[in-house]
């Protein structure tokens, strides 16, 4: 389907390029205005997902008091996604930075659990309706709070093989985390679909009205909701008059009343990819060469990253717009049978190597 899997040369990347070649979801139905990005995205955003998922809600309280909520799927069809089988893999779904779970989230945590996952979604603090109990939230690039949920789905499935994938702004979490965490990640692998590998460099280019301004006002809306607790730490005035998502983000972040910071120093501990080289962990993104959000993908994407990492894979596609991926038939998205196929691949090769070496099951 005109891909390119950009990666360097490994018994991986050939076991990836023959998996994603019999997959039929790149030589599935076309898009019928493929070179309309925009109306790509809006299409993502606006269709809601077939059948309507039910979620079952768990708050974690974290050390400081703090909470993320856990949206396990449930299905429309019977009991939790946190009561599956004790070895079927758990698949934690991270949405963009604005913590909007789209109707492609949803509907690729559905495909998931079809396919014999359970499907899990990361809330931050204080978004989709994630109580703000501590007046701080998380930045862009933290992943301290992404940590202790991983540790806690850990603790609740021993034995299952936890993966992750991110949508869009939140994959800069993601990426943060496989970096710091290196091979004490606990994942067995992880995707993105449409990242934003530059942070700072995103939030200073600006996106199409049509995309920033929609982010800007969800972000408002929930952030107004916290007003009395986050007037403490912030200007609020000046937080809710914010007119593109880089005030809002320095307002919130840099320009703290208790402990201010500069633009520059924020950036070199909430950069994406600060810590890339030490990921260890097989990373799938999906990216389109369109894509609006992300911009240009000459300045955009960090090619030489892939070509010397080999746990980092790019699947470029002419055409996809942001987090789109269209196409006709059920699914709608062809990138959410890639990335079950991506996983089911990585469960193959990993089986293959454990009774090549005759290496233990780990426990």
């Amino acid at each position: 389907g005109h891909c390119r899997l950009l990666c360097k040369p490994s018994a991986l990347a050939q076991h990836l390029v023959r998996s994603l070649g019999r997959s039929a979801a790149l030589r599935g139905g076309r898009w019928m205005w493929p070179r309309w990005p925009q109306l790509q995205m809006l299409w993502q955003l606006l269709q809601p997902p077939e059948p309507e998922p039910v979620v079952a809600r768990e708050l974690l309280q974290l050390p400081d008091a703090g909470l993320v909520a856990l949206d396990w799927l449930v299905g429309p069809w019977g009991a939790a996604g946190g009561a599956g089988g004790l070895s079927s893999p758990v698949l934690l779904l991270i949405p963009n930075a604005a913590g909007k779970v789209t109707g492609g989230l949803l509907q690729l945590g559905l495909r998931a659990l079809e396919r014999g996952f359970i499907p899990v979604i990361f809330n931050r603090r204080g978004h989709n309706g994630c109580p703000l109990t501590t007046p701080r939230l998380q930045p862009f690039g933290d992943p301290g709070d992404l940590r202790e949920a991983v540790t806690y789905l850990r603790c609740r499935h021993p034995s299952a093989s936890l993966l992750a994938v991110s949508e869009g702004s939140g994959s800069g979490l993601l990426l943060a985390y496989l970096g710091e965490s290196g091979s004490s990640s606990r994942l067995s692998a992880a995707a993105c679909l449409s990242p934003i590998f530059r942070g700072r460099d995103w939030f200073e280019a600006g996106m199409p009205w049509l995309y920033e301004w929609p982010l800007l006002l969800h972000l408002k809306q929930g952030l107004s909701r916290y007003a009395g607790a986050l007037a403490e730490v912030v200007d609020m005035d000046r937080l809710l008059g914010s007119r593109s998502l880089r005030e809002l983000e320095e307002t919130l972040f840099c320009r703290t009343r208790s402990r201010p910071t500069s633009w520059e120093s924020y950036w070199e501990r909430n950069e994406p990819l600060r810590d890339a080289d030490e990921a260890a962990v097989p990373l799938l993104c999906l990216c389109s060469a369109d894509d609006p959000v992300r911009g240009p993908p000459g300045q955009s994407l960090p090619r030489e990253l892939f070509r010397s990492s080999p746990y980092f894979f790019l699947l470029l596609t002419p055409h996809g717009g942001h987090c789109g991926f269209p196409r006709r038939g059920p699914g709608r998205c062809w990138a959410h049978e890639a990335v079950l196929e991506y996983f089911r691949a990585m469960a193959e090769f990993l089986r293959t190597e454990e009774r090549r070496k005759g290496l233990p099951r780990p426990r």
